[in-house]
């Protein structure tokens, strides 16, 4: 007959929540067990029983982040245009970089800076996490080049990326101090790159504020 465990006593969920943030403004290697623990509010036996060894903890504090601090990430990829898509994403990234009630900055990417003494697993499992973003993105692009709200010769991994330079990028700004107003100022020029199905011209006139060369479909 299996025995019942004792409960826990603690809250897992608030307690990796307080993990999250250590991990985020310490990065991996500085985030000391003790630092982890007292932040957590549980002794080591505790961790190593709810969430395993420190590496294992990491692994579970970025899904945590993933799934509530990136939850802008998924909505974007529901927005009606390739256009709408990348703004709404870059927008959201930049506010989420300078929120007052988090740490400056993105986990995933202040992360992945440092190369530690892991033989630099954190900083390969860090990229995997935001390849995988990278590669969701590219799927919504290429949708669109297939629907033709993006010009047929439009390189969706190559945009992806490139969207990605542009977030990753920021955050790395925003870590450094960067206000939000200055991120979104960047969020400005890097939407200028975004390809656009070209406007119908009828009876060989170009509308009003636009040019054949340039024209487009881009919200103003």
């Amino acid at each position: 007959m299996a025995v019942r465990g004792r409960p826990r006593g603690f809250d897992a969920e608030a307690a990796l929540d307080r993990a999250v943030e250590v991990f985020w403004r310490q990065g991996y290697e500085g985030a000391s067990l003790t630092d982890l623990t007292e932040a957590m509010g549980i002794n080591r036996t505790s961790m190593y029983a709810a969430f395993g060894n420190k590496e294992e903890l990491f692994h579970r504090a970025v899904a945590r982040y993933a799934e509530a601090d990136m939850a802008y990430a998924r909505e974007a990829l529901t927005a009606p245009t390739a256009y709408e898509v990348v703004e709404s994403f870059l927008r959201a990234n930049a506010d989420a970089l300078t929120r007052a009630d988090r740490p400056s900055g993105c986990l995933s990417v202040q992360g992945a800076l440092a190369e530690g003494g892991d033989s630099g697993r954190i900083a390969r499992f860090l990229a995997g996490s935001r390849l995988a973003g990278e590669r969701a993105l590219a799927h919504r692009l290429a949708r669109a080049v297939e629907d033709g709200d993006l010009p047929a010769d439009t390189d969706p991994h190559a945009l992806a990326r490139y969207v990605m330079v542009v977030s990753e990028g920021n955050a790395v700004h925003a870590a450094a101090g960067a206000t939000r107003a200055a991120l979104h100022a960047t969020v400005d020029i890097a939407l200028r790159a975004i390809p656009l199905r070209p406007a119908p011209v009828k009876s060989g006139r170009v509308p009003a504020g636009r040019t054949r060369a340039a024209g487009a479909d881009r919200p103003d």
